[in-house]
């Protein structure tokens, strides 16, 4: 597969690195956070705005949690996320064969505009990608730095993309070329069932989302589905004694509706549940810390294999940082708990505003 001039020297500067300097870098990063001034508020504790990015799970309605409080009458929020992934992935058994390697890459433009003050609607656009990535040899010194096993990484080659799978000595997936182009837009919606209004306020929302089959099913940057979800998501935030700020928590519960999409047809689910489960610490008005647990029920059936006929949790551990009262930053590292349902690594940045 051809790689741009551009990609082989991010390659060739990246696998530079060493574990230690990625470290350092980290650890400077973090104390910079730490010791920062007091030049913003209101580092809102919300969900991370995203979701398993397997390339077999993205293409799918799958929503992120969201804030349980929607936003005001005449009030937009507009949000920037970008997704990276490093997925791999392989497994066999009675007849079935599986291979996922390589990078998945999601940019989404999303807007959010309060009707009246109980009800909500949005628009998710998304640019969805997958090549050979770069990050495997950092994955790999990850895996190493916190004692996580490889899975055969280090066996496998670096850099590359194939997504395969294999039933019955026929081929049902093949990806191996690099692409990258608009995903499946979402419509979404909200309706606030309950909010206290208080400084440190209790709500719960229900929300609701179709996602259209505008991507590329053969490129999966789309499942060829036309999706519905409906979940509840409730937040409640709690002042701490002293200078300690302020603790929320967080979760959200709810099921997809599928119509039969293009991708491994003959074994998509057409139903689906999800949850969210976390909570955030803001220590100071700039800056919150989060951790999130997102579980989904297998998206495919029909297969042995774990990676397609498995429940999947991921781990999601990272934090805000509020620039302004209305500007924020979310930053996010997920794992995968259940092993090979979801990117072994994957990073979110979140940049949101509201006006």
């Amino acid at each position: 597969m051809r790689r741009t001039e551009a990609c082989k020297s991010l390659y060739r500067n990246a696998d530079r690195i060493n574990r230690s300097s990625l470290h350092l870098a980290f650890a400077f990063f973090l104390c910079c956070l730490l010791s920062a001034p007091d030049i913003a508020r209101s580092a809102d504790i919300t969900p991370f705005q995203t979701f398993n990015q397997s390339p077999l799970i993205q293409i799918f309605g799958l929503p992120a949690a969201e804030n349980a409080i929607l936003q005001p009458a005449g009030r937009t929020l507009t949000l920037l996320g970008t997704d990276i992934a490093n997925n791999f992935a392989h497994d066999t058994a009675r007849g079935e064969r599986i291979l996922l390697d390589g990078e998945s890459y999601r940019l989404t433009l999303g807007l959010r505009r309060g009707v009246t003050d109980k009800i909500e609607v949005g628009m998710d656009i998304p640019l969805v990608g997958h090549g050979a990535g770069v990050f495997d040899h950092f994955i790999e010194g990850w895996h190493d730095f916190f004692g996580l096993p490889q899975g055969g990484r280090k066996e496998a080659p670096r850099n590359r993309l194939l997504y395969t799978y294999s039933r019955n000595d026929r081929e049902q997936l093949h990806l191996d070329d690099s692409s990258f182009g608009l995903g499946d837009i979402r419509l979404t919606g909200g309706l606030q069932l309950y909010h206290d209004r208080q400084p440190n306020p209790r709500a719960v929302a229900l929300r609701a989302s179709i996602k259209l089959p505008t991507g590329s099913s053969s490129k999966l940057h789309g499942s060829g589905s036309t999706d519905v979800a409906l979940w509840l998501t409730a937040s409640d935030d709690y002042l701490l004694p002293g200078p300690w700020g302020h603790l929320t928590l967080f979760g959200a519960t709810g099921g997809i509706a599928m119509t039969n999409g293009d991708v491994l047809r003959d074994q998509q689910r057409n139903l689906v549940g999800f949850g969210d489960l976390g909570f955030g610490w803001s220590p100071a008005e700039w800056i919150a810390f989060k951790t999130q647990l997102s579980g989904t029920t297998p998206f495919y059936q029909g297969s042995t294999l774990k990676e397609l006929n498995a429940p999947s949790l991921l781990f999601t551990i990272g934090g805000t940082l509020a620039f302004s009262p209305n500007t924020a930053l979310d930053i996010g590292v997920s794992e995968d708990l259940a092993v090979s349902t979801a990117p072994d690594v994957a990073l979110h940045l979140g940049l949101s505003h509201r006006f």
